[in-house]
């Protein structure tokens, strides 16, 4: 495993060595192995651009080399230019027609272009050729996983590891697909076999540890990650999911402890200080959970979560003015998440920001529509502020978008009974008795004062079963 660590900073230089010559505009000399890595390095973190000035790069040194015209081929398809990946695959096509990975780049642009069905025969026809090559499995793996037949996924995942028991990407979609599809309980055995079959190899360890860990076995998770730590000390990964596992225990002491030792040294992560900082919020120890926020901040400036977590200290503090601000930055760097919306809201509401509070509801909605929360504290709003109709017209779309949610129907008739509405409270209230009856004491949580009322108390017993 140290090797692996080598070889990982290896490939780190060849890429920082390639993005300086960017940088600078000059051409600098690279082995093609290194061409190859640096061009891996990207399609793996998913930085398509860069992958593809990588690929014209190696091919302006070494233009007859088939394995970079593939590369590049195989690029354009996950950046979505299937036209010109089909082109440049057809090309090499003609220059070595036997080479098994035009069958595998034809079929990863069929999976890229929702073609399943086609992509699998390609990639079947590629192992035909080299049954011993892992990465032609793995596609299989994504191609049936793309198009949901997670059974069929797991297989071929499982037979990409019995090649390489160290692609930890094929490890992360088979454990996926095994939760998915409710098999992983009864698939641990492949898992364990690999620690049986090299009890020394800190890989399988690691893997056994993440089945277990999502089994929420989590005893047996920490046995497996301390197994691979105690083979290899810098196994950093390891190191983060015995944290995780820990802070699932709510052992957060022990998890602080290793997720310092989740990075190297040289190159502390973002991520650790940010996971540090959330064990010490929980902790209620807000000064270092503010103090390791900031650190992640430094280190990565576009971390939302860490943004987020130094809010939630100073929200947890009363410090609404200040948390507002974090809450904020951490919501224009991630607009998709409900918790961000609904903590800003909160925040600009209890500052007095009420039209700012009732905007963050409105994105809030946007962003998750099927969750009632976000309605009713909307709502409550609107209806505080004296605003009957409003509520009650945020109500009537909250049930169109959620109908079968019976707190929802409670509160419009809470509402409508406010204004004076009975007839059409009465009508609300019966759809949400039939939805859930034992609710019906929301509404005098809502507003003790409804108890009083007789004739709401007759219709309600009318339902009690």
């Amino acid at each position: 495993m140290n090797d692996n660590f080598e070889d990982r900073d290896e490939v780190l230089n060849s890429v920082r060595r390639f993005e300086r010559m960017v940088a600078s505009n000059e051409t600098v000399f690279f082995d093609l192995a290194d061409f190859e890595n640096i061009i891996d390095h990207y399609t793996t973190n998913t930085q398509y651009e860069k992958a593809l000035q990588a690929c014209e790069a190696a091919i302006a040194q070494y233009p007859f080399s088939t394995e970079l015209l593939i590369d590049r081929s195989q690029v354009l398809a996950m950046k979505g230019e299937y036209t010109a990946a089909a082109q440049q695959i057809e090309d090499v096509a003609h220059l070595d027609p036997t080479n098994p990975d035009v069958a595998v780049t034809r079929g990863i642009i069929a999976t890229q272009r929702g073609e399943f069905e086609k992509a699998v025969a390609f990639f079947l026809d590629a192992a035909a050729h080299s049954p011993d090559r892992d990465d032609i499995y793995f596609n299989l793996g994504l191609a049936y996983q793309s198009w949901q037949k997670y059974k069929s996924a797991a297989k071929y995942y499982k037979m990409s590891l019995r090649l390489n028991a160290e692609n930890e990407v094929a490890v992360n979609e088979l454990l996926y697909c095994l939760e998915v599809s409710g098999r992983l309980e009864q698939n641990i055995d492949f898992f364990k076999r690999f620690t049986d079959d090299d009890p020394y190899s800190a890989p399988a360890w690691y893997n056994l540890g993440q089945a277990y860990y999502r089994l929420e076995k989590y005893d047996d998770a920490v046995a497996a990650f301390e197994y691979a730590i105690l083979i290899d000390a810098k196994f950093y990964d390891a190191h983060a999911f015995l944290a995780s596992t820990y802070v699932s225990q709510e052992k957060y002491e022990e998890a602080i402890k290793e997720f310092h030792l989740s990075y190297d040294e040289k190159h502390p992560t973002a991520e650790a200080f940010c996971n540090i900082g959330e064990c010490y919020e929980k902790l209620g120890d807000w000064n270092q959970s503010r103090r390791n926020y900031q650190r992640a901040i430094d280190i990565d400036a576009t971390l939302d979560e860490a943004w987020f977590g130094i809010g939630v200290i100073l929200n947890a503090q009363e410090r609404w003015f200040e948390a507002i601000h974090f809450f904020r930055k951490a919501v224009t760097l991630y607009e998709e998440s409900l918790e961000y919306w609904l903590a800003l809201a909160a925040a600009e509401y209890q500052v007095g920001n009420v039209v700012s509070s009732l905007e963050c509801y409105e994105r809030a909605a946007q962003v998750a529509p099927d969750n009632k929360d976000v309605w009713l504290n909307w709502s409550i709003i609107l209806y505080e502020q004296g605003n009957y109709d409003g509520a009650i017209d945020l109500m009537r779309n909250a049930v169109e978008v959620q109908p079968n949610e019976a707190e929802l129907y409670y509160r419009l008739c809470a509402y409508l009974l406010a204004a004076g509405r009975y007839r059409e409270a009465y009508y609300y209230l019966e759809n949400a008795l039939t939805l859930d009856f034992s609710k019906h004491r929301l509404l005098f949580e809502y507003f003790p004062e409804l108890e009083s009322q007789r004739a709401l108390t007759r219709l309600i017993e009318q339902y009690r079963k």
